[in-house]
């Protein structure tokens, strides 16, 4: 009886043992040679990315020149007359 439960006890502790194990870390370097900025690779980045560089707009470009005069409320409200018959 006693063979059997060092047996089971040996089972149970050579699993347990593996499963404890804890799980090791290392440090990587850092991929950059210096601590200037101006070292890192100029075409890395969001900034360079084509599918976001309409997200560096400088906000909308409206020409001052072509637009024409604004309706009067008289013409707003007669548009919306006309549109709400329809």
């Amino acid at each position: 009886m006693s063979n059997l439960i060092n047996k089971i006890k040996e089972s149970v502790t050579s699993n347990s043992s593996s499963q404890s194990e804890e799980p090791t870390f290392s440090i990587q370097p850092h991929p950059a040679k210096t601590n200037d900025p101006a070292d890192l690779q100029p075409s890395s980045g969001l900034r360079n990315n084509d599918a976001m560089a309409a997200h560096h707009a400088h906000g909308p470009q409206i020409p001052n020149e072509q637009l024409p005069e604004p309706a009067s409320r008289d013409e707003l409200r007669a548009r919306q007359a006309e549109l709400n018959r329809k």
